[in-house]
């Protein structure tokens, strides 16, 4: 019962040995400090990391899109509507191959 008052009372940061009570004291308040900044550093990280992958799916959907797109504009049809329109249609008469011959 003796001991619990004096610690209650705090003399044992009162005393003449006390030095070595408060060195121990501000050790454990400088790692609770660390260990606390390090918890708020791992967090941002998981939060930054979330951000990203959001980012990434975003991103992948829009590549998805606009690859669906091309190959459509890509089609030999869709080519033949845009240029019917410019007033460009398919020939009438095959191409013809020239053969080169060398002496």
């Amino acid at each position: 019962m003796n001991r619990l008052l004096s610690i209650l009372n705090i003399e044992f940061l009162l005393k003449e040995n006390a030095f070595r009570n408060w060195r121990m004291i501000l050790f454990m308040s400088a790692l609770a400090l660390v260990m606390i900044g390090s918890g708020h550093a791992a967090d941002r990280k998981i939060f930054e990391i979330a951000k990203l992958n959001n980012e990434i799916k975003v991103l992948k959907s829009d590549f998805v899109a606009i690859k669906k797109r091309l190959l459509v504009l890509k089609k030999e049809s869709t080519v033949i509507k845009v240029l019917r329109t410019m007033g460009v249609g398919p020939a009438g008469t095959p191409p013809i191959k020239i053969n080169i011959i060398n002496d």
